[in-house]
C-alpha cells in the first residue's frame, strides 16, 4: 500500500538551541575521535604503510613538465614506488592533461618532503567542505551552528574508509576534485552572482575527464547554461594547455596518448572498481573483455545520464548529481578504488534523509535510509587487512574489501603485458563478491536510484529555495506508508 509522505525533505526546520549546541558536540566528538585514531595510525606505523604519495609525485612531475625541467613523455618521472619494500623500481609516467600539468606547477615548488604533509592537510580540509557542501545543495545555505556539527559528524563518520584513506596515501587529487565539483554545482541555479555555475566543473574534467559526464546530465536536466558554463570550463582549459604546452597538447590530444593502457596500468587490476575492470576479470583478457564493456557502457552511461536527469527535473536534483556521478564511476574505463570518494557525499544524502523521514514519523523510510548510510560506509571501510587473514598489500594494513583476493602487482603489466595467468582472472565464490565490491555495491545503488527515478514525480509546491535539491525537498514522495 502506497502513502503520501508529506514535505519529507522539505527545507530543513531550525531545531532548538540546545539541540545545535548538542550536534556540535557530537561533530566535535566523533572528528575528534576520528582525526585522533587516524593521527595514532600513522605514529604507531613505519611511514610506508600510512603514506606513500606516489601520485603527489606525478603531480610534481607535471609540474616540472610546465617549467621544462623534464619532458612530457619521459617514463622516469616520478619516484620508485613501492622500492621501500623491495619490489623494485616503478617509475610512473605523468599521464594526466596538459592543463593538468600546468595546475601542478606550483606543487613543483614546494619540497616534497614538506608537500607530502601538506597534501594530508590539504585532504582532510577538502573533506570537510565537501560535507559542508553537500549539507548546502541538500538545503541548508546559512553558516550555522547546527550545520557546522553535521560537518564534522559526517567528517568522522566516512575519514575511515578506504577511498578517503587511500586518496590521502597515495597523495591523490580525488578530494579536491570533488570538493571543486560540490562546491560549484550546489550552488542555487538562479541568480545573477551565479551565472558562472558550471564553469567550474569543467576545469575539473580539464584535469580528471571522468567529471564529462556532468555536461550531459546537465542538458537532460535541461541546465542548458550550466552545462555550456562546464563545457567552457573544459575548453577554456584546453587552449591554455595548448597556449603553454603546444607539442604536448597535441600528442595528448591527437595522437590517442589518453586511451594507451600501459601508461594508466592494468585494467583488470583489483584497484581498477568500474564496469571495465569487472568485466576483464570476467573475460580473462583485455582484448576479450573490451567489446563486452563498450556495449554495457553506453547502455549503462545513456540509462545513467536519462535517469539523473529525470531525478533532477522531477525536484530530486541532489540524486541528479549523485547518479550522474555515479554513472561515471562505473562507465569510466579506470575507476581506481580511491575514485570512489563519491561516497562521502551519498552517504552524507542518506543519513539527512534518515533525519527527515524520522521528523515526519516515517519509521519505515527513516530506518531504510539510515541503514544504507550505515551500509555505505561500512561496505567501503577501511578494515585492516589482518581482519580477514589476507597479508598486507601494497604495504598498506588498512584496506578495503577489494584488496581481500590475491591480485597483480602494479608493475606486472608493465613488465609482461596481460597474462592469463594474472591473479584477478583465477578469482573464484567469495573473491568474486571481495573483490569487486565497489562495483557491485555502485550497481545495487545504480538500481534503486533508477527505482526513484520511475516513483511518481514530485508535486513541485514551491520554488522559492533554487538551486540543488534532494529528493522531494521542492515537494511530496510517493513512499510506502510508515
Amino acid at each position: 500500500m502506497v502513502g503520501q509522505v508529506r514535505s519529507v525533505l522539505s527545507r530543513p526546520r531550525s531545531p532548538a538551541r540546545h539541540e545545535n549546541a548538542w550536534l556540535l558536540l557530537a561533530g566535535l566528538a566523533a572528528f575528534g575521535v576520528a582525526l585522533g585514531s587516524y593521527v595514532i595510525y600513522m605514529v604507531g606505523h613505519a611511514k610506508g604503510y600510512t603514506l606513500d604519495p606516489v601520485d603527489l609525485a606525478v603531480y610534481r612531475s607535471g609540474g616540472l613538465i610546465v617549467r621544462h625541467l623534464r619532458p612530457y613523455y619521459d617514463p622516469r618521472l616520478a619516484a620508485p614506488l613501492y622500492d621501500w619494500v623491495g619490489y623494485g623500481k616503478l617509475h610512473l609516467p605523468f599521464t594526466y592533461t596538459p592543463f593538468a600539468a600546468v595546475a601542478f606547477a606550483l606543487i613543483s615548488f614546494v619540497p616534497y618532503a614538506l608537500s607530502q604533509k601538506l597534501s594530508v592537510a590539504v585532504d582532510l580540509i577538502a573533506l570537510l567542505a565537501v560535507a559542508w557542501f553537500t549539507l548546502g545543495g541538500l538545503g541548508y545555505r546559512r553558516a550555522t551552528v547546527a550545520k557546522a556539527g553535521a560537518t564534522l559528524l559526517a567528517t568522522g563518520a566516512v575519514l575511515w574508509t578506504e577511498p578517503v584513506l587511500r586518496t590521502i596515501y597515495l597523495g591523490q587529487v580525488n578530494l579536491v576534485l570533488l570538493a571543486l565539483i560540490m562546491w560549484d554545482l550546489c550552488q542555487p541555479d538562479t541568480g545573477k552572482s551565479r551565472w558562472w555555475k558550471g564553469f567550474a566543473t569543467g576545469l575539473a574534467a580539464g584535469i580528471k575527464l571522468t567529471p564529462l559526464i556532468f555536461i550531459p546530465y546537465l542538458l537532460v536536466a535541461r541546465k542548458f547554461r550550466q552545462a555550456a558554463m562546464a563545457c567552457a570550463g573544459f575548453a577554456f582549459s584546453v587552449l591554455l594547455g595548448f597556449a603553454l604546452l603546444p607539442k604536448d597538447s597535441t600528442k595528448w590530444w591527437f595522437d590517442g596518448l589518453f586511451a594507451q593502457d600501459k601508461r594508466t596500468g592494468f585494467i583488470g587490476w583489483a584497484g581498477n572498481q568500474s564496469l571495465s575492470g569487472f568485466i576483464t576479470r570476467l573475460a580473462g583478457s583485455i582484448h576479450s573483455g573490451r567489446p563486452i564493456w563498450i556495449a554495457v557502457a553506453v547502455l549503462v552511461g545513456g540509462a545513467g545520464v536519462v535517469i539523473a536527469g529525470r531525478l533532477d527535473r522531477q525536484g530530486y536534483a541532489m540524486l541528479g548529481l549523485l547518479t550522474a556521478a555515479l554513472t561515471g564511476l562505473l562507465v569510466s574505463p579506470i575507476s581506481w578504488d580511491h575514485h570512489w570518494v563519491w561516497i562521502v557525499p551519498g552517504a552524507i544524502v542518506a543519513a539527512h534523509y534518515a533525519v527527515q523521514f524520522w521528523r515526519r514519523n516515517a519509521r519505515r523510510a527513516a530506518v531504510a535510509c539510515g541503514l544504507l548510510a550505515v551500509a555505505v560506509v561500512a561496505w567501503f571501510g577501511a578494515w585492516p587487512t589482518r581482519f580477514f587473514h589476507a597479508p598486507p598489500n601494497l604495504g598498506l594494513d588498512s584496506l578495503g574489501l577489494v584488496w581481500i583476493p590475491k591480485n597483480t602487482q602494479p608493475y606486472w603489466y608493465q613488465w609482461y603485458g596481460d597474462q592469463r595467468w594474472f591473479p584477478e582472472y583465477h578469482w573464484h565464490g567469495w573473491a568474486l563478491i571481495w573483490g569487486n565490491a565497489y562495483i557491485l555495491a555502485g550497481l545495487g545503488l545504480f538500481g534503486l536510484l533508477l527505482v526513484i527515478s520511475l516513483l511518481p514525480a514530485v508535486r513541485k509546491d514551491h520554488d522559492d529555495e533554487p538551486g540543488p535539491a534532494p529528493a522531494g525537498e521542492r515537494g511530496h514522495l510517493r513512499l510506502p506508508a510508515a
